[in-house]
């Protein structure tokens, strides 16, 4: 991001909301600070002069605005019928939960999610999938407990997430679906308890970097422009191998936080929940392969769509530093492991 005061402030302010409402011990507080979290987001959106952008940034703002006054609305309601309240404490949850799953993005509320980033940049794009899920979720941990709803929206984030990237050739649509999917994975996660969805997070959070970090370098948008890029070899590798880890392909960083959540699932007796899951995620493996495969088969001589040639040569440490974290971070946590 730009040494741009307005946007330093206002990410400053994003950040601040998010730590407000995990930190805060009321339902209004955590109100405040995702109110607080959504006005810095959207300046942040709309700070580029695009007409996609602008519709993005109202689209993000409407279904944001809808889901705050549901969420403010049943607290309301909750404080002020207390006495005489009707509705039992399990089904309370269960509604208060919808507007938090709005706000992240997961299957079934998922449906404005990927038409938001496709107008939106490489790097507000990357705090739609990561931070922008931190604050909702985290409000969904005090309230998750092992149910059959909480386990249908679990398997439909991962089927959604799974499918709906089968047919995409954006990029951005393509890292959607695979968000959404991974928000499934997330909420199991929660389920087995903070630490490991903060393990998830973080090595999701760390792999979605690292793609949109090339993708913006090379302002690649479609996966016919991964074809056409004329690194043969670094940025190309780099990328498939950032990509399988994301895709939680053993022996990957990204396949760690997957392998303990598939332990939990079965010590939990989730077994057919944990099939579907990791049948499901072998689909999103086959879109990333698709974006990579074709890309090493068919080598153009000719750069076509980018001219950032002179970007190469200061990226291809830092882009190997992240290949190889990926590639070797499973073999040394699980001997970390093994040491303690």
């Amino acid at each position: 991001m730009p040494n741009n005061p307005t946007k330093i402030l206002l990410s400053m302010t994003l950040v601040g909301g998010i730590l407000i409402s995990i930190s805060s011990n009321s339902w209004l507080g955590a109100w405040m600070g995702l109110e607080i979290n959504l006005m810095s987001f959207i300046p942040l959106m709309s700070s580029q002069e695009n007409i996609f952008t602008t519709e993005a940034s109202l689209k993000y703002f409407i279904i944001q605005a809808l889901a705050s006054s549901v969420l403010m609305f049943l607290v309301m309601m909750k404080t002020l019928l207390n006495q005489g309240f009707t509705m039992s404490n399990s089904i309370y949850e269960y509604v208060i939960m919808t507007p938090l799953l709005m706000k992240m993005g997961a299957a079934p509320m998922h449906w404005w999610f990927p038409s938001v980033m496709e107008g939106l940049s490489w790097m507000n794009c990357l705090l739609m999938m990561t931070i922008q899920k931190a604050a909702p979720m985290m409000l969904m941990s005090y309230l998750m407990k092992i149910g059959p709803l909480i386990l249908t929206i679990v398997v439909l984030s991962v089927v959604v997430g799974s499918m709906g990237g089968m047919n995409q050739t954006s990029l951005r649509k393509i890292l959607t679906y695979s968000s959404i999917n991974h928000t499934g994975w997330m909420l199991m996660a929660l389920l087995g308890g903070n630490n490991l969805w903060v393990l998830y997070f973080t090595v999701y959070s760390l792999l979605t970097s690292a793609v949109t970090a090339m993708t913006s370098l090379f302002n690649i948008s479609f996966i016919n422009q991964i074809m056409l890029t004329n690194e043969k070899t670094t940025i190309k590798f780099v990328l498939f191998m950032v990509l399988l880890s994301l895709g939680g392909l053993p022996p990957f960083i990204g396949f760690l936080p997957s392998w303990i959540t598939i332990q939990m699932m079965i010590a939990n007796g989730l077994s057919l929940i944990m099939t579907t899951m990791v049948i499901m995620s072998l689909a999103t493996l086959y879109y990333y392969l698709r974006m990579c495969y074709s890309s090493f088969v068919i080598l153009h001589d000719e750069m076509k769509w980018s001219s950032l040639t002179h970007k190469v040569n200061k990226t291809s440490a830092q882009s190997v530093i992240l290949s190889s974290t990926s590639m070797m971070g499973l073999i040394v946590c699980t001997m970390i492991i093994n040491i303690n």
